[in-house]
């Protein structure tokens, strides 16, 4: 039933498309203008700023993927060059245009950065709509196809227990293609995408139910799955950016969609100990953490999202625990689980928990520095040329503390000297330790104690896509 509003809305849109008003009206000269957005849909581009005519909409520290704007009014309706400009590591690089294009009076403008950056396939989609308002208790919805490697695929939009079987598809499209924009009422909706020709209809994205209220303004854009579990046999290819108009944007998963965790045995002075959850030794075909030494850094461990209790006890005393905290997982997010203070102090502070971000950009190599290394208290990092030497520099990173990490910092593919000394001076802690990276890649460098705690301190360097 719902799939079918859907289908005589776009019909019925279409046909008023193609209507004329031949009544006669009188105009009053008003300043005429266009109302214009941005989305990025481009999986492995870098952040972005975008210019009009030279100038540059607000957005503050360049759009990232999967993030939208809001509509912004412009002035007035004209042929304006657009052009999109990627940050990139020591300055930043033009990767759309510039273009002239011509943008109407009393329109709707959405630009939306498709393709990928890595082959040279990044371009801009453009989608125009008449600027009108959205009933109260309607909902209106325009699909884009934004994922490059994603095929052509039949689009179902039904109510939440509809079986597809027998149904139609709300329409067919492939990269770059639209369907809609539609008006229907506000409800419980269900999207599902079926790869085109796949007679067994099984959905490659499966929304579950989504509740639309009234009032909406919606653009969903389809875009390339880049969250835990991607790639992974069973896992959608694709997630849901949606852009509000007005409400700023939000992204829809896959019902299958898990969380992802690692844990860390990171604490010096801390004999092997084994690792429970929810009471239970990990699965030992996916985690092996049974009586392991310092250090230990798991593998990943899909879960489905939720609490979880875990619980750390020494390896010759069980259930003398020395962590037992819950933690809680989102899906589609990767999380680190580091215990990392000595034996004292891992009751009392619990936990060290990072959220990871595994998305690959094309133009830089991203690498993030974490500080647990409990014996060495406030650190100052440099991150410089190899051979350069600190002696004639600032600290990259200033006074970092025990259990404080830098975030991901976009770097060229090159190698580079990590130093780290105590705070305020050229006393070398850590160091230099080389580090090679390439463009694309994603690291975690870990500053560590020696085993039993203390100097002389040491880095773990992790190949995060490796």
């Amino acid at each position: 039933m719902i799939n079918s509003l859907f289908r005589a809305a776009i019909i019925g849109g279409l046909t008023l498309g193609l209507v004329a008003c031949d009544d006669a009206t009188e105009v009053v000269s008003q300043p005429t203008s266009f109302d214009l957005r941005v989305i990025h849909a481009s999986p492995d581009a870098p952040n972005v700023d975008v210019l009009v005519d030279g100038a540059p909409l607000d957005i503050a520290g360049g759009l990232a993927f999967k993030e939208a704007t809001l509509f912004e009014e412009q002035q007035p309706a004209r042929t304006a060059s657009l052009e999109v400009v990627a940050q990139v590591p020591g300055g930043s690089a033009t990767v759309i245009g510039p273009v002239d294009k011509k943008f109407l009076d009393n329109k709707a403008y959405t630009v939306i950065a498709v393709g990928r950056a890595g082959d040279a396939s990044l371009a801009p989609l453009i989608v125009s709509n008449p600027r009108s308002s959205v009933a109260a208790t309607t909902v209106r919805a325009q699909v884009v196809h934004g994922a490059p490697a994603a095929p052509s695929v039949d689009v179902y939009v039904t109510a939440p227990t509809d079986d597809i079987t027998n149904m139609d598809p709300l329409g067919r499209f492939a990269f770059g293609e639209t369907l809609g924009p539609v008006e229907v009422p506000e409800g419980d909706y269900r999207v599902r995408v079926v790869v085109t020709g796949d007679a067994t209809k099984t959905p490659a994205f499966d929304s579950g139910t989504v509740a639309l209220p009234g009032g909406s303004d919606l653009m969903i854009v389809a875009v390339e799955n880049t969250n835990a579990g991607a790639g992974e046999p069973g896992q959608s290819p694709v997630s849901l950016l949606v852009a509000d108009n007005g409400l700023g944007f939000f992204e829809i998963l896959d019902v299958s969609a898990p969380a992802q965790f690692r844990v860390a045995h990171l604490s010096p002075d801390t004999d092997p100990v084994n690792v429970l959850i929810d009471d239970d030794m990990m699965a030992p075909n996916l985690i092996e953490l049974n009586n392991v030494a310092y250090p230990v850094i798991s593998d990943f461990l899909d879960a489905p999202a939720g609490t979880y209790n875990v619980k750390i006890e020494l390896a010759a005393n069980p259930g003398a625990y020395a962590i037992d905290e819950d933690v809680s997982l989102v899906a589609g997010k990767r999380y680190s689980v580091y215990a990392a203070d000595y034996t004292a102090g891992l009751i009392a502070d619990g936990l060290f928990i990072l959220e990871d971000d595994f998305r690959s950009v094309a133009t830089e190599a991203k690498v993030r520095l974490i500080h647990l290394a409990p014996g060495a208290g406030l650190v100052d990092i440099y991150v410089t040329a190899p051979g350069a030497g600190i002696a004639d520099v600032d600290a990259t990173f200033p006074g970092v503390d025990f259990k404080v990490e830098t975030g991901y910092v976009g770097l060229a593919g090159g190698s580079y000297d990590v130093t780290v000394t105590l705070p305020g001076t050229k006393t070398v802690a850590i160091g230099p330790a080389q580090i090679d990276v390439v463009a694309g890649g994603v690291y975690t460098a870990i500053a560590r104690d020696a085993a039993g705690g203390g100097a002389p301190f040491g880095a773990i360097v992790l190949d995060e896509l490796n």
